[in-house]
């Protein structure tokens, strides 16, 4: 690699930066920047509430995690910060450990984003980013749709005046909300109330009108001018307000309390997870619309980068967010450029605005987390299921439920051994197809989904839709015993023969064999051999077929019953049938005739693509 490509490696804004064009991209850069800026400002400090921390923690996590990002970061577009699901997280963890009062509180939240940050450019730098593959997109919908309800729960008792308990399970919030149902105040459900309606009609009408997107970023900061506005001019003493917010940039410390690291492993890596999943997720979606690349384990490193420097400036954990990356990508962000911008609007409502904040009511706060959690709910993802795939449907319910009854943590690792159940299930038990020719073709296709595909008697043509290794070799034998005994729902042609002769293995989905499935596929032949029944390999690929080799399988089989062809496979075995059964006239020859070298037919297979095999019955039997 050349020192630019190396520079471009672990800074990846030199790839925009040097092909930046000021003319085209620095209006666009700039608008994108201050709109989302303005919205950032006061989601920051509802998340932070959500969080259980002080309004100012929002704002120091919405400050140096974007310049750290905007360097280190391979997204152009993808906006990060505080963000709701991370925030219940951090939340849920840190109430059971300590009150949310305490400095001891802060502090954890802090560490938890050094621990947080190192945990993801770790995994960026092994290239494990692949791990998160293994769960189902199901459970991510069934996750995070549970969490939004918790979400929205928890936010409550700004909107009903009086305090429920903090809790991550359904049960206990509803219980607390009604058990203290005699403490109701008017005043903040109405003012909540109302601020969430005109979100949710700012929020619709950006959406839908493309005149008026701008609607959608100027919802958070028409909210919390609408409550403070009120509060100054009318004074009411039963809505609980933000108080005193610190004015001036976080200064720089080293995260501390790091013999409470341990009891924070598991969050960090599920804080990580949900980073892979929905961060990275976004960011591709946004890099395919914009026409270039983007590596997901680059991208893990500069958002642990991001969260690592940020935990040096009283920043708790960040990552991208959905809502604000798809304002940012509507309004025309073409560089990370707009992500400085955002940072440059953060640093300086830190240094002049934080005396405004202080007359901003609770419940405008709740109603604006309210408000971007909602867009969360997937219940029209859950019909979809239902209609489509009935297992995944399953995982959504399973996931959604237990996460509601028991828990985030417990929701989560239900929902991922659901999902690693299922795959490991699907690996053992991989699809095995019968195939029949189709009429007037040299094509070999599944007799299920193609009814007019007919078989020949005394053949059998078994495809294997996965590779063939220790966990489904026993399923696979099986399922070739059950097949040489009974073909039900086919067509039968050729010579009327009482039992099966030959077993061909269509191999050209079968990317991998171990050695386990060698040793059962020649323990198979010796059983098959006992009955008369010949084993036939037909295409496999180069890895499959060099394996085969090696093993001396092909040795053991004959390597004239390796084809590259299933049709050649069959016109060979057709012959043999009809020698056997004695249905031609020459029956001194009991062996086929020799084939090629598996490359040699590979080859010849090539000049004669468009070549038809003429069938070796009449045509009345064929």
């Amino acid at each position: 690699m050349s020192s630019l490509e190396w520079m471009e490696l672990f800074l990846p804004c030199t790839r925009w930066i040097r092909t930046y064009n000021w003319r085209e991209f620095l209006q666009a850069d700039l608008m994108a920047g201050v709109t989302v800026g303005i919205m950032l400002v006061p989601q920051a400090m509802s998340y932070a509430k959500l969080a259980g921390l002080h309004p100012i923690y929002g704002l120091y996590s919405s400050f140096v995690p974007i310049f750290v990002y905007s360097i280190f970061g391979s997204s152009r577009q993808l906006a990060i910060g505080p963000v709701a699901l991370v925030s219940l997280l951090v939340s849920n963890v840190l109430s059971k450990i300590v009150d949310s009062s305490d400095k001891l509180y802060t502090e954890l939240a802090i560490l938890l984003a050094f621990m947080v940050g190192v945990l993801e450019c770790l995994m960026g730098l092994f290239r494990l980013g692949w791990l998160i593959r293994f769960i189902s997109h199901s459970v991510i919908s069934g996750f995070t749709t549970a969490s939004a309800i918790v979400i929205a729960l928890s936010q409550a008792k700004y909107f009903l005046g009086y305090n429920i308990e903090r809790s991550s399970k359904i049960v206990p919030l509803i219980r607390s909300i009604i058990a203290g149902a005699s403490d109701f105040k008017w005043p903040p459900f109405v003012m909540g109330s109302f601020i969430l309606g005109i979100l949710l009609l700012m929020k619709e009408l950006g959406k839908t009108k493309k005149n008026l997107r701008m609607l959608r970023a100027a919802g958070p900061l028409t909210a919390v001018l609408l409550g403070t506005s009120f509060v100054k001019i009318f004074h009411p003493s039963s809505i609980s307000l933000v108080g005193d917010v610190p004015q001036g940039l976080p200064k720089f410390s080293v995260p501390r309390e790091f013999q409470h690291a341990k009891s924070l492993i598991s969050t960090a890596v599920l804080i990580t997870g949900v980073a892979i999943m929905e961060s990275v997720g976004i960011a591709k979606a946004l890099a395919a619309k914009h026409g270039y690349e983007l590596d997901s384990n680059q991208e893990l490193f500069g958002l642990g980068v991001a969260n690592i420097c940020g935990s040096f400036f009283y920043s708790y954990p960040t990552t991208g967010s959905f809502s604000r990356s798809a304002v940012n990508h509507e309004s025309g962000a073409k560089t990370g450029l707009s992500g400085i911008t955002m940072g440059i609007i953060m640093g300086c409502a830190l240094l002049f605005m934080t005396p405004l904040f202080r007359d901003i009511p609770q419940c405008v706060l709740a109603a604006i987390v309210v408000s971007a959690v909602m867009g969360l709910v997937e219940h029209k993802e859950a019909f979809f299921l239902w209609r489509v795939d009935k297992r995944d449907f399953f995982l959504w319910i399973v996931t959604c439920f237990t996460t509601l009854m028991f828990g985030i943590e417990i929701g989560v690792l239900v929902g991922v051994a659901f999902s690693l159940a299922f795959v490991i299930h699907e690996s053992a038990n991989p699809h095995v197809a019968v195939l029949g020719r189709l009429p007037g073709t040299t094509v070999y296709r599944n007799i299920l989904q193609y009814p007019e595909a007919y078989t020949y008697n005394g053949i059998v043509v078994v495809r294997v839709d996965a590779p063939i290794y220790f966990a489904n070799t026993s399923y696979i034998k099986e399922r070739l015993r059950e097949y040489e005994v009974d073909i039900s729902g086919s067509i039968k042609r050729g010579p009327d023969v009482e039992r099966i002769h030959f077993v061909i293995i269509e191999m050209s989905p079968v990317t991998y064999v171990d050695s386990s499935a060698i040793q059962a596929l020649k323990e198979l032949h010796q059983e098959y051999k006992s009955r008369g029944i010949q084993i036939i390999i037909a295409n496999p690929n180069r890895e499959v077929h060099l394996s085969l080799f090696k093993s001396g399988l092909l040795d053991i089989l004959g390597k004239e019953w390796c084809f590259v062809r299933v049709h050649d496979a069959v016109q060979v075995c057709l012959q043999r049938v009809q020698k056997l059964h004695g249905l031609v006239r020459n029956n001194s020859d009991q062996t086929p005739r020799k084939q090629l070298s598996f490359l040699q037919s590979l080859w010849k297979q090539g000049e004669e693509a468009n070549s038809y095999t003429e069938p070796l019955l009449s045509e009345k039997d064929v």
